[in-house]
């Protein structure tokens, strides 16, 4: 069966209220949704990558005007050959950034068709079981409307738990490293020394040498309870720092989430830089690339805790056996807030900790159309 037509359409979701990480100030999501279709084919490809607050049509356009004409013809079922195809088409434009994101969200859809052809989920279509995979409740983001930082996270780490949640990461890196150093505190001990708690910085530190200072009050912060990992604390370019940091703290080291295709991991691992890999197969690859990441982690003994993107993850998290955990976001927070385009029936479940991997075909995602139109940009 072969392909006869690939389509990306950018969709723009709003924040409901301004969402502030130690870099930027988030009121809007930009997503990038991918439907592939085969003929002879009733069924539809779904994929899907996030593009930051503003880059929903660049992402859309790499996908229609660069990747679109190398695809159609060829046959849906050879995913290795189309993502080779696509990765030369974009050697000149991209190797990482836009360009890779929008490759991500076409090989996500053309392993979404194959494994609804099946009519499988995708965990199953990989190999992987469908038990319930564990997560963590991410989240801890500055919202000033919420009240004064500390009592704020201490809230929300009330809530995770009452959702279930025994794991949290929370943001540091936005306030002055005193305060932030209230909020991991207040974390703690709402948590009344049950699971275990990460921090991520979202690159704030501009040296390893600030960041090891930030993460040593950090760590007196906690009273003894052992931080998870430290995330993202320098510049993801940065290889050099995060080794050096990681070769003085006890904290583990957690970083890859802005890393695009194998080769940046490979770099990332040859460095020493990262005690946790983060490959998330919206901005590396897509599933292809992910599933090749993964492996090469597993031959040097990281573990791999994907960022974002849980609907996808979980599935992959099944079919990876070196997989630590999934981030999740509650909808009502209004952080990740992707699953406001599906049907209530294909929104992810939580439970005891941990998610529930849809037994529909494919991913499993159900489109609210008419939402997903309203909000097209």
């Amino acid at each position: 069966m072969s392909i006869v037509e690939v389509r990306a359409t950018a969709v723009r979701v709003p924040v409901a209220r301004p969402t502030r990480i130690s870099t930027r100030v988030l009121d809007k999501r930009d997503y990038v949704l991918v439907r592939v279709s085969a003929a002879d084919r009733e069924d539809v490809g779904i994929g899907y990558a996030y593009a930051g607050t503003n880059g929903g049509r660049l992402v859309a356009d790499a996908v229609n005007d660069l990747l679109t004409p190398v695809l159609l013809g060829r046959a849906a079922g050879d995913i290795v050959g189309a993502w080779d195809v696509m990765y030369q088409e974009s050697l000149l434009h991209g190797r990482r950034g836009a360009v890779i994101r929008a490759l991500s969200a076409v090989d996500i859809a053309l392993w979404d068709l194959a494994a609804k052809g099946a009519d499988l989920p995708l965990a199953s279509f990989l190999g992987g079981g469908l038990d319930p995979v564990p997560a963590y409740a991410s989240g801890g983001y500055y919202i000033a409307e919420d009240g004064p930082w500390a009592e704020a996270v201490a809230a929300e780490i009330r809530g995770n738990v009452a959702l279930g949640f025994t794991d949290h990461k929370i943001k540091v890196g936005g306030l002055p490293v005193v305060e932030d150093a209230r909020r991991v505190t207040a974390a703690v001990e709402a948590m009344e020394g049950v699971g275990r708690l990460a921090l991520d910085a979202n690159n704030a530190y501009r040296s390893d040498t600030d960041a090891r200072a930030a993460l040593r009050a950090f760590e007196a912060a906690a009273h003894g309870h052992g931080l998870w990992w430290f995330e993202e604390p320098l510049s993801p370019d940065d290889l050099a720092g995060h080794a050096r940091l990681r070769a003085r703290c006890d904290t583990p080291i957690a970083t890859g989430e802005i890393a695009a295709t194998r080769w940046e991991f490979r770099d990332l691992i040859q460095a020493g830089a990262a005690d946790v890999l983060q490959p998330d197969a919206g901005v590396l690859g897509g599933v292809t690339e992910y599933l090749r990441v993964a492996a090469a982690a597993s031959t040097f003994g990281l573990p791999v805790a994907p960022h974002w993107h849980a609907n996808l993850h979980a599935h992959l998290h099944a079919a990876t056996t070196n997989a630590l955990t999934v981030e999740h976001f509650d909808l009502d927070k209004d952080i990740y807030n992707f699953e406001m385009l599906l049907e209530p029936e294909s929104r992810l479940v939580a439970a005891d900790g941990h998610l529930q991997i849809p037994d529909r075909p494919g991913i499993g995602l159900v489109l609210r159309e008419d939402l997903v139109a309203r909000l097209t940009v």
